[in-house]
């Protein structure tokens, strides 16, 4: 503003200046030097309000961006801290890298710690070398915690990843051959996801009463004669050659450059599958109550990290909040 104001003075010596050296010849209704400075006068006056008006704008556009980055509704108030995070890699550290620097202003520092498994994750968070991670949902986190003892909570849910059914040998379901050899994830919970989305496509029947937890023997009419190929999550993608099709994990398929418009099924949104499987952050049970954890399940389930997720995936993880 001092700068704009300085312009101005400059401006008007100028114009007295230029005006002075006139010729004194000058006739007619030639304005008169008085008029002539006032009239410059109000167009740079005019001019500079014109430039504050921009500067105001932007002031609230950056206000606006600000905003969008720290809406989060719990803000963290304590001293300095930093909070080691597990997480797989896609999309999980990827969201994470995006609420580093919002934690960064509250006095966090978040440590990722990539993990390429499902296992580590968990191990890591109960011997105390995680504080926390984020890679799983809770059927899942329940289905750890019952097969190793463990006390394990969830803290949060941040978002969703649809199960999609992916081309192998084959690149329509209809086509499915009789015998066709199907792979699924080779964990309880993620192979009745699954088997639900199989069901979903008409491929086979369940029971009634299968739900989040069934498996193979929940099975009540298979006319395909489906053979399943039983793997971890993470090597789903690499089988397709050597299968018909497979039922992929969201986080593997985009890890594996697949995308969720190129599979041949996707699990509805609005079905029991959307409503359980939300991508959760866990903790031990007595750093359920941690402030900086809480910091960051706010900041992960705020406006700004949605929109980061919606802009970036593309339909292939979607943003509970």
């Amino acid at each position: 503003m001092r700068k704009k104001i300085v312009a101005l003075g400059v401006s008007i010596v100028l114009a007295l200046g230029v005006i002075g050296c006139g010729s004194s010849d000058s006739s007619k209704a030639e304005p008169t030097t008085a008029e002539a400075v006032t009239e410059e006068a109000k167009s740079e006056e005019a001019a500079s309000e014109d430039i504050a008006s921009e500067v105001n704008e932007n002031d609230q556009l950056t206000s606006v961006n600000e905003s969008s980055s720290s809406d989060a509704e719990f803000v963290y108030t304590g001293d300095p801290v930093t909070i080691k995070v597990g997480a797989n890699i896609t999309p999980h550290s990827e969201v994470l890298e995006q609420a580093k620097p919002i934690l960064a202003e509250q006095g966090i520092t978040l440590e990722i710690v990539q993990l390429e498994d499902a296992i580590t994750p968990n191990t890591g968070v109960i011997e105390g070398s995680l504080d926390a991670n984020y890679f799983q949902h809770v059927p899942y986190l329940e289905q750890f915690n019952e097969e190793n003892g463990s006390d394990l909570v969830s803290i949060g849910a941040v978002h969703y990843e649809p199960f999609g059914v992916y081309a192998g040998r084959v690149s329509d379901l209809s086509e499915l051959p009789d015998g066709a050899t199907v792979a699924v994830p080779n964990n309880v919970t993620n192979e009745a996801r699954a088997l639900l989305l199989l069901a979903q496509e008409g491929i086979l029947t369940l029971k009634d009463d299968a739900g989040i937890e069934a498996t193979v023997a929940d099975i009540v009419d298979n006319p395909k004669n489906i053979q399943f190929k039983e793997l971890a999550p993470e090597q789903l993608v690499n089988a397709l050659p050597d299968v018909d099709v497979a039922v992929i994990n969201g986080n593997y398929a985009i890890e594996g450059g697949l995308s969720v418009k190129d599979a041949l099924a996707v699990e509805a949104n609005d079905g029991l599958a959307a409503q359980t499987y939300g991508n959760i952050v866990a903790t031990s049970a007595d750093k359920q109550n941690d402030e900086a954890l809480k910091a960051l399940v706010s900041v992960l389930q705020s406006k700004a990290i949605s929109d980061y997720i919606k802009a970036t995936y593309d339909g292939a993880v979607v943003p509970l909040y």
